[in-house]
């Protein structure tokens, strides 16, 4: 996992990166809260920066936002020898990349993850883009960043709720590829985490599998497991005004419903799904689905990016530790799955 560094080392290397590289302007791109909780923590490994603050939220992931990331920097004369430093979670990732990537056709840039969801996800593996007509990441490019720096101190600053939302990922990559660490992991619990040990270790399944297929033509779909419905359950609700979810705790329905869905189609095991259903309600609290809010996450289901021809591809777990991308589903299957979860 070169270019990517971890705990006591992230802040002295990116220290190094800035100043080795002499970039001809620095701007550090973060939300109100990680300008208050985390920008202190960093800011003296920093070179001389511009700051430019946005609002936090996924409802913010727009081309409004973007534009006025990319009038701060055409109007503070930023050339393409300039580097932008991504300071937040998978909101500020996702669109500070998209908006360097376009930005004179593409200027350098890095993440600084400050929320558990973008250390061990977003901020691996490339993929930018910002939310458009309501649905999630629908304009986005793939661009790598220059390097990522991930310190668990800024776990400290993130409300349980925060930490419950990344812990989804982290258990998604267990589901996927890691059966030994999702068994141990079930009994330890989200307590027990031991964050300088599993962010490594989870950015290494993400990493391994990026690095095998990074324009996601094949295997790399494996990591949208729970995000078919997860996505769906997401958009939907970002047009529920105080309603708004989380990106891991839609994931986490999506987990679930995907999970559902492999059991009934013979492949995952009634004793496997039970599992997973255990320990998703250990960290998770229910979401409530009346049958209209169902009836209003389907059509969502039809803009996924895996779709082809109009056919909805999902990934379904043939056993825990052991996905399978390309699978068929159909909006009548998704409704059943979202009426189980509803019922466990």
């Amino acid at each position: 996992m070169e270019n990517i560094f971890f705990g006591t080392e992230a802040f002295p290397k990116l220290q190094e990166f800035l100043q080795n590289k002499a970039f001809s302007q620095v701007l550090v791109l973060a939300d109100e809260n990680t300008l208050r909780d985390c920008y202190p923590l960093v800011k003296k490994q920093l070179t001389e920066h511009h700051v430019l603050q946005i609002p936090s939220g996924e409802e913010n992931k727009t081309l409004v936002t973007s534009e006025k990331i990319w009038q701060f920097l055409s109007e503070k004369q930023f050339d393409r020898w300039s580097v932008v430093v991504n300071l937040g979670g998978g909101v500020i990732g996702d669109m500070g990349g998209f908006c360097a990537a376009l930005y004179k056709r593409g200027i350098t840039f890095v993440n600084v993850p400050t929320t558990l969801l973008a250390m061990v996800d977003a901020s691996v593996g490339g993929k930018t883009g910002i939310d458009f007509l309501s649905f999630k990441n629908q304009l986005g490019v793939f661009q790598e960043p220059k390097a990522i720096f991930i310190h668990p101190v800024f776990l400290e600053t993130l409300s349980l709720r925060l930490i419950k939302s990344g812990y989804a990922e982290v258990i998604k990559h267990w589901l996927i590829a890691d059966a030994a660490a999702f068994e141990t992991q079930r009994w330890n619990g989200l307590l027990a985490a031991d964050w300088q040990q599993l962010i490594p270790e989870s950015v290494a399944i993400k990493s391994k599998i990026v690095k095998a297929d990074p324009l996601e033509n094949g295997l790399r779909k494996v990591l949208n497991f729970g995000h078919t419905v997860g996505h769906a359950v997401e958009s939907y609700f970002l047009n529920q005004a105080g309603r708004e979810l989380l990106h891991g705790e839609a994931i986490a329905v999506g987990i679930i419903c995907e999970s559902y869905l492999s059991e009934k189609k013979g492949l995952l095991t009634a004793s496997e799904l039970s599992k997973i259903e255990t320990f998703m309600a250990s960290v998770f609290e229910k979401v409530k689905l009346t049958p209209e809010d169902i009836a209003g996450i389907l059509p969502y289901l039809q803009q996924d990016k895996k779709n082809f021809r109009g056919t909805i591809n999902c990934v379904l777990l043939e056993e825990i530790g052991k996905a399978i991308y390309d699978q068929p589903i159909t909006i009548a299957e998704v409704e059943r799955a979202l009426h189980y979860y509803q019922l466990l």
